[in-house]
């Protein structure tokens, strides 16, 4: 009362008048208490605390009153049963502390015979339970709502009490004992954290930052570093020996109940409301800094309540409010096994010594010992097997027939003999159905076949749909797309088209070259988004976009459902996930990649050696005699052709000149593309080999002359070769991809740029003579380097663009923090910095990049070397 808020002390002892209770009270304030509608003080009342002022506002004496010690009302349970509330297990000889309201017992091993000791008394709830790591001491975190919480630590041998440690407002959700044994880290549901001395009983510090309870702590391996789980939908990092907070994950979408590091300290893992569960990459070690969000897995359809590993990290244990159970590997996070339909909800788990054990304590007060039985780390169930990819040759000549009618059922279906083309018309009615036509043909298991209809090419009015079916009409399983994440769009429908702005729910937690589907479009995450106004761009990032598994792309609605998914094998048994699995077929509407506008492109690989049959029909159901078609069956012959965008670059002298080389990807080609790029003029540079990356239809280039460069003379100007090399079918095909046309040599630019190092920034790795600047960074890693401007005359605002500004960097590489405006040097402005992040799956490469301003017709930087390192922790984990 005399402390008071921040408008100053309640109580002025001798001052009645002057208190702002007294104010407040009878009126002479802006603020009336009680509130309007609640009781009131009596006069009689109100002039007894005046006359108490006027006295002096004398407190009590003696000791201050543990809230904890308060008579509390004992209100009896309407049951029997009390609910299993914190469980813990001896790392050195399996012995088991059973928490429950008020009492804790220890057991000699998980049989649970009876308890060999009993730890107490507790006020209220224990919420938490921890054995030291050498066993000999036992941790215990409790309290009472509203009143304060208490922890303690115990002798595990005798049961004694050694130490107790009270100084929060509310319950304690938790205490954890550092591994080293020298401090203690509590969190309550007041919202703070308080680290103190073992050695002396004393508080060291108070981590505040939190906005809501905090619900579970979790100390590194080596004590230095505490991760924090929250009500107010965030996960804390913070160092222990000063409190610093290094991060705040801020991912989780509602409340956080559980985190906890990896045992060999590289991860950090939470879970809570929202269902699923997160990993992040722990790197703040020495300063504040991003740790990469690096799995993000819907794991139960309720709330998850507690998390677990195992001795050795192996596996992670979660339970949840949907009376589940499951055990994870941690390579890919990924289910091992699930234990559906429990007796009750399970609030704790505890790993046993034994690997692939845990304990399991629910609110109906059992506990129970389970063990994973799926020993296939990784694997979402039985595992498939599919039969290998042969690879094919254009072979035979193809052979030319037409439909023979009717052709409509199986047993009616006309026999191809591949490769081969066929003509038809849908129509002919057949018994009140609609027409379609069904052709046989004989494949072996691994063979690919390319299926091709020509009809609104050629002038048709047939919107073609083609499947390919078993002999006995039905479909054929493509692959199994397992939900990992759920979605929906937000802010616009999307047409069938767009590549851009994908804009949908919970998008920081999907990650590039992940699929989304949507009502049976499967398409792929190519960009991120870069700001508060757009959203993911899918592939190709250019023109329209394509559908994966040759699904055709259609257009989505407002608010409809997406899911990010992941492949598996046609037969394989999934793990529930509790998000749906969508089954796709062997069937194509429109190609999937766009070059046949509205008509069917289907690739087909046969499961087994057998007969298949290949239907066709209208999408709309449409039949007539100008619903005309010619089918195209032939070998998948994959390739590629590479074009240059150079048109005879015009280059100043000691600057640079940006062109494209964009690959046409034939029959599905995904690998990448090599292109060599020689014969330039003496002194001209430009940064080959240039390589179009797996899957990417585009590589930037830059052709730059040095500063005394000689204009190129008609012998060597379009003297330049361009060739495109990639490996297919385990065979180098190469491809002569032209020339760069007549090179120029322009006079210098009123305006230099060039990529530098900045102070605090990266350290060039060598500094060479002629070569290019060399920098290094890792998966996740954001390093920061500089642009700087030598202005021969322009002295304008100096734009390095927004999306794109990073060029030719390696595909999951971009400069981050641009806002708006992008890389933007304003009026006067000869320097900044620039960011570039990679994202964490981003593999081992280097790669030459540049920047590129707008100005003279666009002038490229040098380019400068970047090298992709391998993390050392994560050689051969599959990360």
């Amino acid at each position: 009362m005399q402390q008071g808020l921040e408008e100053g002390p309640a109580v002025l002892p001798g001052d009645p008048a002057g208190s702002q209770i007294n104010r407040v009270l009878t009126g002479q304030s802006d603020v009336s208490m009680p509130p309007e509608g609640e009781a009131r003080p009596t006069e009689e009342e109100i002039a007894l605390i005046v006359a108490w002022i006027d006295a002096g506002a004398i407190g009590p004496s003696g000791a201050a009153i543990d809230p904890l010690l308060l008579n509390v009302p004992d209100i009896a349970s309407q049951s029997d049963i009390t609910p299993v509330t914190a469980l813990a297990v001896s790392p050195t000889d399996g012995r088991v502390a059973v928490g429950k309201f008020g009492s804790v017992e220890i057991f000699a091993d998980a049989t649970l015979a009876p308890s060999v000791l009993a730890l107490g008394p507790f006020p209220g709830k224990v919420n938490s339970i921890h054995f030291s790591s050498d066993g000999n001491r036992i941790i215990t975190a409790s309290g009472v709502s509203g009143l304060g919480g208490v922890a303690a630590i115990w002798n595990a041998a005798d049961g004694s009490l050694i130490q107790e440690f009270k100084g929060h407002r509310d319950t304690l959700y938790d205490a954890e004992l550092s591994p080293d044994g020298t401090t203690l880290a509590t969190c309550s549901y007041d919202r703070m954290i308080r680290i103190w001395d073992v050695a002396t009983g004393g508080e060291l510090r108070t981590l505040a930052g939190h906005n809501g309870a905090v619900y579970d702590v979790g100390y590194s391996p080596d004590s230095r570093f505490l991760v924090s789980a929250s009500a107010d939908d965030t996960c804390k990092v913070w160092r222990v020996s000063d409190g610093e907070r290094l991060d705040t994950l801020g991912q989780p979408t509602k409340e956080q109940y559980a985190c906890v590091f990896s045992p060999d300290g590289q991860f950090i893992v939470a879970g809570g409301a929202d269902n699923r569960i997160r990993v992040w990459r722990f790197i703040s070690t020495e300063e504040p800094k991003i740790n990469p969000l690096l799995h993000a897995r819907f794991a139960h359809e309720g709330s998850i309540l507690d998390l677990t590993f195992n001795a050795d990290g192996s596996t992670l244990y979660s339970s949840a409010e949907d009376r589940t159970l499951k055990a994870w590997e941690t390579a890919g996070y990924t289910e091992r096994q699930v234990w559906e339909g429990e007796p009750a909800i399970a609030m704790t788990l505890a790993a046993m010594p034994a690997a692939d054990q845990f304990l399991v304590g629910r609110m109906d007060g059992s506990v129970s010992l389970l063990a994973v039985t799926n020993n296939a780390a990784g694997g979402p169930g039985t595992a498939v097997t599919m039969p290998p990819v042969i690879p094919m040759t254009a072979g035979a000549a193809i052979t030319q027939s037409a439909e023979v009618e009717p052709n409509q059922m199986p047993e009616q279906a006309n026999a191809l003999t591949l490769p081969a083309t066929v003509t038809g018309i849908i129509q002919g009615n057949v018994e009140g159905t609609i027409d379609s036509d069904l052709f046989l043909f004989t494949a072996k298991a691994g063979e690919e076949w390319a299926l091709e209809v020509n009809a609104a090419r050629a002038g048709s009015k047939l919107d073609s749909h083609i499947e390919v079916l078993d002999a006995q009409g039905q479909q054929i399983e493509r692959v199994l797309l397992q939900a990992v994440r759920d979605s929906y769009y937000t802010f616009r429908g999307k047409d069938n088209t767009t590549v851009d702005d994908f804009r949908v729910f919970n998008w920081e937690e999907m990650d590039l070259n992940e699929y989304l589907y949507s009502n049976g479009e499967v398409v792929k995450l190519w960009l991120y988004p870069r700001g508060p106004d757009s959203g993911f761009m899918v592939y190709p990032g250019q023109g329209n976009r394509w559908g994966w598994f040759d699904t055709t792309p259609l257009a989505h609605a407002l608010g409809e459902p997406c899911y990010i998914v992941e492949p598996f094998p046609p037969g394989t048994e999934l793990i529930a996930n509790g998000l749906p699995v969508f089954p796709i077929y062997f069937e194509n509407d429109d190609d999937g990649r766009r070059e046949l506008g509205a008509d069917s492109r289907l690739y087909f690989t046969a499961p087994a050696d057998g007969d298949y049959l290949v239907r066709i029909r209208d999408v709309r159901g449409f039949e007539g005699a100008e619903l005309t078609y010619s089918m195209t069956v032939r070998p998948r012959q994959p390739d590629f052709q590479v074009t240059v965008h150079a048109g005879g670059p015009t280059v100043n002298a000691g600057s640079g000149k940006e062109f494209r080389v964009t690959a046409q990807r034939i029959d599905n080609f995904e690998g990448p593309i090599r292109v060599d790029i020689a014969g330039l003029p003496p002194g001209y540079t430009v940064n080959t080999p240039v390589v179009i990356e797996e899957g990417q239809i585009e590589a930037l280039c830059v052709i730059t002359a040095p500063a005394d460069a000689v204009a190129p003379t008609p012998e060597n100007a379009s003297s330049s070769t361009v060739t495109a090399a990639a490996t297919i079918n385990g065979q180098e095909v190469t491809h002569d991809a032209g020339n760069l046309g007549e090179i120029k040599l322009a006079p210098a630019p009123t305006l230099l740029a060039r990529i530098v190092p900045r102070d605090g920034g990266a350290v060039p790795v060598a500094t060479p003579e002629n070569g290019p600047l060399e920098f290094e960074m890792y998966p996740g890693e954001t390093i920061m380097l500089g642009v700087e401007l030598q202005r021969n005359g322009f002295d304008g605002v100096v734009g390095f663009g927004t999306t794109g500004a990073g060029r030719n960097l390696p595909f999951g590489v971009y400069i981050d923090n641009l806002g708006l405006n992008g890389l933007l040097l304003l009026e006067g402005q000869n320097e900044r910095e620039f960011f570039v992040t990679a994202s964490p799956w981003v593999r081992p490469q280097s790669r030459l990049f540049f920047i590129n301003a707008a100005v003279e017709g666009n002038l490229a930087t040098q380019p400068v070397l970047l090298h992709i390192k391998e993390r050392e922790d994560l050689a051969g984990s599959g990360e």
